[in-house]
C-alpha cells in the first residue's frame, strides 16, 4: 500500500480545503436578514424538565433500586402499590425528560420531548414514557409528557461479544408534550421593542440601524454593540405594528464579524473567517523556506487604446532549499502584507501536515503576524 502516496493526497485536499475556505472568506460579504441575526428581547423560548418512568423494555432497564423504588412510589399513587412483593424492574427505566417550551405557545399545543436514561439502563428501544409533568426553572408545571419512545441506535450483547450503535440511551417522542400552561411574552414597550444581536458588533448594530432608518417608516437608536432600540409609528390598523416587525426583520445588511481563525486539533481542521490577513512571512518547514510577498504592480493600456493606469496586486512567492542567501536559515519577515490563502499555497508547497500548519498558524499568532484571534478547541 502506497502510505505515502495516500498521505499526499491527503495533506493536498486538506490544503486545498484551507486555501478555498480562505478564498471565500475574502470574496464580498454577502447581505443576511435582520431576523438571522439578531432577535427581539423578550422572544425567548423556555427550557423544562421531568422525571418520569418508561416501560415495556425488554430486559434491557437497569433493574436498579431507584428504578423499583419509583415504580413503587408510582404505583402507590395509583392506589395499586399496597401490600405487593418487591418488583423486578429489569423492563423499566429511570429517565429525564427535556423539552423546550417556544414563545407564544398556547395551551393544547404540543412539543417534542428528549428522553435519556437516568440510570444504567442498556437500551430505550420499545419503551413508552409514563405521564411525566414538565416545569420550568420556577417549579411551575408547564407541558404533561407520555408516549412510546423513539431510538434511533441500538445495542445488542452475546455471551462473548457486543455491537452498539448511535445511542440506544436516549429517545425522543415527537409532539410528545401538552402544554398546559403557558408564559407571557412581553416585548412591546412604549410603542417600540430592542433587537438583540447574536455576535455583539458596532459595525453591525450600526448598518442594523441605518437600514431600518431609511427602509421603512420606523425610527432605530444604536444603544450599544449588541442593542438595537426600534420606535414604531403610531398604527393605523390593527395588524400594522404585526406588519412593520415583519417588515423589519426582512430587511437585509451586511454584518461584520471580527477576524478568526478556528484550529481543531483532533481533527486537523483549520477554517480562517472573514477579513483574516497576515503579515508577510518567510516560513521554513524542515531544509525548506518558503517566502510570500505582496507587490504592487503599475499596469497601463496599450498605445491609442482606450483605460487608464492602475496598480494591481501581484503575489511573489519563492521556495528554497535550505538556508537562505546569505543567512544560516530560520525566518525571515518582509514588510508587506499577505493572505491567508497564500500562506495556505506556500504550505502546501512545502509538504507541510495538518499539525505542522495548526503549528505555524500558532507561531504566527504569538510573532505577530496573523492579524485574527486564533481559537484552538
Amino acid at each position: 500500500m502506497d502510505l505515502k502516496g495516500r498521505g499526499t493526497r491527503t495533506l493536498a485536499a486538506t490544503l486545498l480545503t484551507v486555501a478555498a475556505l480562505a478564498a471565500a472568506a475574502a470574496a464580498p460579504a454577502q447581505g443576511a436578514r435582520i431576523k438571522d441575526i439578531t432577535s427581539i428581547e423578550g422572544v425567548r423560548s423556555n427550557q423544562l424538565y421531568g422525571f418520569g418512568l418508561v416501560f415495556g423494555l425488554s430486559g434491557t432497564g437497569a433493574g436498579s433500586d431507584l428504578a423499583s423504588a419509583v415504580v413503587e412510589n408510582a404505583l402507590l399513587k395509583m392506589r395499586v402499590g399496597r401490600g405487593m412483593p418487591k418488583l423486578e424492574t429489569g423492563n423499566v427505566a429511570a429517565v429525564i425528560v427535556t423539552a423546550e417550551l417556544p414563545p407564544f405557545a398556547r395551551k393544547g399545543t404540543t412539543i417534542d420531548v428528549t428522553v435519556s436514561a437516568f440510570d444504567e439502563t442498556k437500551s430505550l428501544r420499545g419503551g413508552t414514557l409514563l405521564l411525566t409533568p414538565l416545569v420550568g426553572a420556577d417549579g411551575n408545571v408547564y407541558a404533561v409528557a407520555q408516549g412510546a419512545v423513539s431510538v434511533g441506535g441500538f445495542a445488542f450483547a452475546g455471551a462473548a461479544a457486543a455491537i452498539q450503535q448511535g445511542h440506544p440511551t436516549v429517545g425522543i417522542i415527537p409532539n410528545g408534550a401538552n402544554i398546559e400552561r403557558e408564559v407571557e411574552t412581553t416585548f412591546m414597550r412604549d410603542s417600540g421593542f430592542t433587537l438583540c444581536l447574536h455576535a455583539p458588533d458596532f459595525a453591525t448594530a450600526t448598518r442594523i440601524g441605518a437600514a431600518i432608518e431609511g427602509q421603512s417608516r420606523a425610527r432605530a437608536a444604536v444603544l450599544d454593540a449588541g442593542t438595537v432600540r426600534v420606535q414604531l409609528p403610531p398604527p393605523t390598523q390593527a395588524n400594522e405594528v404585526m406588519q412593520d416587525i415583519s417588515d423589519i426583520q426582512m430587511l437585509e445588511v451586511i454584518p461584520d464579524f471580527q477576524a478568526i481563525v478556528v484550529i481543531n486539533e483532533r481533527t486537523g481542521t483549520i477554517v480562517a473567517g472573514q477579513n483574516v490577513t497576515i503579515s508577510s512571512v518567510a516560513v521554513s518547514h524542515g531544509n525548506l523556506t518558503v517566502v510570500t510577498q505582496e507587490l504592487t504592480q503599475v499596469v497601463q493600456p496599450l498605445p491609442l487604446s482606450e483605460g487608464t493606469t492602475e496598480t494591481v496586486p501581484r503575489t511573489a512567492l519563492r521556495i528554497i532549499e535550505g538556508p537562505l542567501p546569505g543567512q544560516q536559515g530560520g525566518m525571515v519577515v518582509l514588510n508587506r502584507g499577505t493572505t491567508v490563502s497564500e500562506v495556505a499555497r506556500a504550505l502546501n508547497l512545502l509538504g507541510a501536515s495538518p499539525r505542522d500548519i495548526i503549528s505555524i498558524f500558532q507561531a504566527l499568532k504569538e510573532a505577530g503576524a496573523l492579524h485574527a484571534d486564533l481559537r484552538v478547541m
